[in-house]
């Protein structure tokens, strides 16, 4: 998936390749999301108006520019954890060690989904002071962004639950559902609020 141009993303995405998925798109859309909080920023520096969080701005601006770089290599991570898995599905049920196989296959797929909800709340943070400390001419790239990265944030929450749904370690499983769950009620609601307050 290195280096692939959006068209091919896309195209890719939409044919019957197992990857990407749910996942990789996923970090993708987070990674567009927390971009815009770099635009608000890019569109802020400089101005006379906002020289008094200036530097608050470039701080900004350098968080969110390594959580857009890690959510762009969880889509490759989220492939990568993929494949063994498919492969697991296709081992005859009665061979003997295929429970532990399946088991660790899954634990290893549902932890990037998790990584990405993780980075994605992280950007709805930065998100939120864009909004507030950046252009006011640019605050409707931040709802946009807050708006993509609740988006994401609920992608890889399905592909968090689709997997340990199947895990025989169910108290590991439950762990997992609870950070998501978790996650996904906190920063959805937050998202939500930058989204609101300049659209409505």
């Amino acid at each position: 998936m290195d280096k692939l141009k959006v068209e091919e993303f896309i195209n890719v995405l939409g044919s019957s390749e197992p990857v990407p998925g749910g996942g990789g798109a996923s970090a993708l859309a987070g990674a567009l999301g927390a971009a815009l909080g770099s635009m608000v920023g890019s569109l802020t520096l400089g101005k006379k108006k906002y020289a008094d969080v200036e530097e608050d701005i470039k701080s900004l601006m350098e968080e969110t520019r390594n959580v857009s770089n890690a959510l762009i290599a969880c889509i490759n991570k989220d492939a990568e954890m993929f494949m063994p898995l498919a492969d697991a599905y296709s081992i005859p049920k009665d061979e003997p060690g295929r429970d532990e196989i399946m088991e660790k296959c899954l634990r290893d797929a549902a932890a990037t989904p998790l990584e990405i909800m993780e980075l994605c709340a992280k950007a709805i943070e930065l998100l939120e002071e864009f909004a507030v400390k950046g252009s006011r001419l640019a605050v409707s790239d931040a709802a946009t962004g807050a708006a993509l990265c609740r988006g994401a944030m609920q992608g890889a929450a399905v592909n968090v639950k689709v997997n340990t749904r199947l895990m025989k370690d169910r108290a590991h499983a439950a762990e997992l559902d609870a950070r998501a769950d978790e996650l996904l009620a906190q920063y959805a609601a937050r998202a939500d609020k930058i989204f609101d307050t300049y659209y409505k």
